[in-house]
């Protein structure tokens, strides 16, 4: 899929595919939500703004209030490919979120998961 596809597709559709990865292994909706406000800087209220507004990955990003300034931290595999040498900033941030997701479901603890 080319990077533009991923870049329009609806968060408020990814969202649920998130937490469902997260569920199946006994995490929870509220943790997924506090691993993407911590990345974001979105608050709860904000977070849930974005998903009713249903916008694209873009947006959602370029909309973030900041991008946490530990997330370069997040290092490791997504689909094979290593998150820190993504050279596309949008798509490196989808790709911190996946991971980060990843490891949430793997059973890592919160702590070490927000950096």
């Amino acid at each position: 899929m080319d990077n533009e596809k991923v870049f329009a597709m609806k968060f408020s559709k990814v969202y649920p595919l998130l937490v469902a990865k997260a569920e199946r292994k006994g995490r929870t909706r509220q943790e997924v939500d506090e691993i993407i406000c911590w990345l974001t800087g979105y608050g709860e209220g904000e977070l849930q703004e974005q998903l009713k507004k249903e916008v694209d990955y873009r947006t959602f990003f370029e909309e973030a209030p900041r991008m946490n300034p530990n997330c370069h931290l997040i290092t490791g595999s997504v689909c094979g490919i290593k998150v820190q040498e993504i050279k596309d900033p949008l798509m490196q941030k989808i790709r911190y979120l996946d991971k980060l997701v990843d490891e949430l479901a793997k059973g890592k603890a919160m702590e070490k998961i927000m950096r």
